[in-house]
């Protein structure tokens, strides 16, 4: 891992749950079983993608409230937000942060269309998705993600 990554990693909001003695991906591997059906193998469907598409993801729950049984949200992120993983009791909701700033060729996005940041995915029981289509969308959050960082990184400090 290379030191910029390992800052990377510390500075994301998983590390209140890491001194809670929770790991994220722990904890969203609970919310998969704890789901046990259709929504927590989407999820876990998802999440592999995901993985795949971007090996060096990171994998954070933020979120985390008495509504969602402490449970919280799955986020995924490389230098920044990627998207996050939501269920609820008839959709599998991936919001991506920049949505709105991604090209989809491919028609994913169907949820939060009208706003100017993010766009989502819906993914209902039975509901498929395209895992190439899915798999550049999430290369290219990432690389929106490191162009901005780079951007914000060249910026002169004021005195």
């Amino acid at each position: 891992m290379t030191t910029a990554r390992k800052k990377a990693t510390m500075k994301t909001g998983g590390a209140k749950e890491a001194k809670q003695g929770e790991n994220p991906s722990k904890l969203i591997e609970a919310r998969i079983r704890k789901l046990g059906d259709w929504r927590g193998e989407t999820l876990a469907r998802i999440r592999a993608l995901i993985r795949q598409a971007d090996p060096d993801v990171i994998e954070e729950v933020k979120w985390r409230k008495p509504s969602n049984g402490m449970l919280g949200v799955p986020v995924w992120e490389h230098d920044g937000i990627i998207c996050t993983g939501e269920t609820y009791k008839a959709v599998v909701k991936l919001t991506f942060a920049r949505g709105a700033s991604l090209k989809d060729p491919a028609g994913l996005f169907n949820a939060s269309l009208e706003g100017g940041t993010r766009r989502a995915i819906d993914i209902r029981e039975g509901g498929k998705i395209n895992e190439k289509a899915f798999k550049a969308l999430i290369r290219e959050a990432v690389e929106l993600n490191i162009s901005a960082q780079v951007a914000r990184s060249r910026k002169p400090k004021s005195a």
